[in-house]
């Protein structure tokens, strides 16, 4: 695995496996591109403090989705479908398990 990092207006991180940032930035994405707002809440781990991050998107969100790897990483259209339902829902955003068994395609 190869961990990149979302960061948030500058001053929020979250350190994050490419392959799950890669659907990340999709799904932000693709709410902003209907310039629809959208929380994302997730949980740190104990080393870094631990407890809950909940941080709001909007179209002047200042986000860098920062990978370490080179390639894009292949994609989960039925993961994308989990997390599209989970930014829709009352709660926002959220990373959900990646679903197993379910054929993945390359993003480059």
């Amino acid at each position: 695995m190869q961990m990149g990092y979302l960061s948030y207006e500058g001053r929020v991180k979250m350190d994050i496996d490419d392959r799950p940032l890669a659907h990340l930035q999709i799904i932000i994405s693709d709410k902003l591109r209907r310039r629809e707002p959208v929380t994302f809440t997730w949980y740190e781990e104990p080393s870094v403090g631990g407890g809950r991050v909940t941080i709001w998107i909007n179209q002047s969100s200042s986000l860098v989705f920062k990978y370490h790897g080179s390639r894009p990483p292949s994609i989960n259209r039925a993961w994308l479908e989990l997390l599209a339902e989970a930014a829709n829902a009352v709660g926002g955003l959220r990373l959900v398990q990646e679903p197993a068994g379910v054929a993945s395609e390359s993003a480059g």
